[in-house]
């Protein structure tokens, strides 16, 4: 109960209410620290603790989420879309092949010559994604 509460109070606090379902999908998201999911993997654990909700009702959470700053979207591959629960600046390495993200250090990387965003805009976040794949013969 107190867990729930915690998070009831979370969810509150950046505007969202704290329905049945936002609460069993934060608590599954976030349980295990920092991490890469996608609508349909998050689907998978759902039903895999005995939660029964759609998949439309996974994605409309997790853009909830995400218009409320708990995770941000990573786009890497085509319309396939990671929700990342690391909302800190960071960028990514993108494992081919078997679809693995990994959170790089963003002062790891220095990025030089930023264009100024066209008039009336900020920006807001840059995105570095490295791909990668495994040697070959090794």
């Amino acid at each position: 109960m107190e867990r729930t509460s915690s998070v009831a109070r979370d969810l509150r606090a950046v505007g969202l209410r704290p329905t049945e379902q936002r609460i069993a999908l934060f608590n599954l998201l976030f349980a295990g620290g920092h991490r890469h999911v996608t609508a349909e993997e998050l689907h998978a654990e759902v039903l895999a603790h005995g939660i029964s909700l759609s998949v439309a009702t996974v994605y409309n959470a997790l853009n909830d989420f995400t218009v409320a700053g708990l995770v941000r979207v990573l786009a890497v591959e085509g319309a396939r879309t990671w929700f990342d629960t690391n909302i800190s600046d960071h960028h990514h390495f993108y494992v081919e092949g078997d679809g693995e993200i990994r959170d790089i250090d963003a002062s790891s990387i220095s990025i030089a010559n930023i264009p100024e965003p066209p008039e009336g805009f900020e920006i807001a976040n840059i995105d570095v994604v490295i791909r990668v794949r495994p040697i070959s013969g090794r």
